[in-house]
């Protein structure tokens, strides 16, 4: 999952001063070189073997790119339509952008593989930012929850959000710093929606993870696996694709999935409006939804894959893995990131500002 820290402002200006830099040159190489696609993702976020394999298949050369958050995306797409002909991102972003009319259908007689992707993943996309499954082809899956090390806290005894509040992990906690998943702890642990717009649920909210800042060590996220794993803190807020990669380096970490409900989170394929190099767009997202080829990326990534005919290629043991990948009744007060619009953007920013600048 590449929801990453938000950066500064300067990091966004570099992203769009790169763009306006590089992006004609890449359009109008596209537009000469009709056998390659551009594709625009989070790095680090596709085995670089699968790259070259599509490569090998297809004799279609792939641009690749990458960007930090979908934040930093988002005008790049929006500013220079056609420079990209298949880009990876996250559901609310999928909605933002659907809804903006940046993205277009795609056609699924060109995706066949599209059906190894599973019915439950199809289902939240549908409810949540895609309705009908036309614009977008989940890619990864995951959920936000907690990991502790059950050589310092006793195993079973972490259960809920607020289990982060307690006093006696002073020093040794860990909380995501990023605006939505923090304040999604907050609000579930409070019994809110993560998407909510009411300005006394994200009050509350706020203040409860005011009152937390003196427990906690750390405010991380890439990094939030490695100070579990090399002993720095004892619990924290981390995504449920760190586990097995964090289990098979420590075996007394654990991982659970606050009885409030959660965050889930989708990240997908899409086709931008303007793409010019639509069917090789096609290809690689069919290519990507192929088992082998979802397996290789899983192995790469150890985040929960939608796509089924893959799940199936692994060990009974991960694919039968309920924290890797929660059934449905774990995940029955959960949700999905909705994309709040302007004015719910601006409203969770003014109070992310407040809680940034309290002491």
């Amino acid at each position: 999952m590449f929801r990453k820290p938000n950066r500064r402002i300067i990091s966004l200006l570099l992203v769009l001063l790169m763009t306006v830099l590089t992006a004609l040159p890449l359009a109008s190489c596209g537009r000469k070189n009709q056998n390659e696609v551009a594709v625009f993702t989070a790095g680090d976020y596709i085995d670089p073997a699968v790259v070259k394999q599509f490569t090998k298949e297809t004799g279609i050369k792939v641009v690749l790119d990458t960007f930090d958050t979908n934040e930093e995306m988002y005008p790049v797409i929006k500013n220079q339509a056609g420079v990209y002909d298949v880009i990876c991102t996250s559901d609310y972003m999928v909605e933002r952008m659907r809804g903006e009319g940046l993205l277009q259908k795609i056609d699924f007689s060109k995706v066949p593989n599209n059906r190894y992707i599973g019915s439950r993943y199809k289902a939240i996309a549908d409810r949540a930012y895609d309705p009908g499954n036309h614009y977008s082809v989940p890619y990864q899956f995951g959920v936000l929850g907690i990991m502790y090390n059950t050589k310092k806290i006793p195993k079973g005894s972490v259960t809920s959000w607020n289990d982060l509040w307690n006093p006696k992990y002073k020093g040794k906690l860990l909380m995501q710093d990023s605006l939505r998943d923090t304040l999604a702890a907050a609000l579930k642990a409070q019994g809110h929606s993560l998407n909510t717009k009411k300005e006394s649920d994200l009050k509350q909210a706020v203040r409860y993870l005011i009152r937390q800042k003196p427990l906690v060590y750390k405010y991380a996220n890439d990094s939030a696996r490695d100070l579990l794993l090399g002993g720095s803190a004892d619990i924290g807020v981390v995504w449920n694709g760190e586990m097995l990669y964090s289990q098979k380096l420590n075996p007394a970490l654990d991982f659970v999935i606050p009885k409030e409900g959660t965050e889930v989170f989708i990240d997908a394929w899409v086709i931008p409006k303007n793409a010019f190099h639509v069917s090789n767009a096609e290809k690689w997202i069919n290519f990507m939804c192929r088992p082998d080829i979802a397996y290789k990326n899983f192995k790469y990534l150890t985040y929960a894959t939608p796509n089924e005919g893959a799940r199936k290629k692994m060990p009974k043991k991960i694919r039968e893995n309920q924290k890797l990948f929660p059934p449905d009744g774990a995940l029955k007060k959960s949700e999905v990131l909705r994309d709040l619009g302007p004015d719910g953007d601006d409203l969770y920013s003014m109070y992310w500002k407040t809680y940034k600048s309290e002491n």
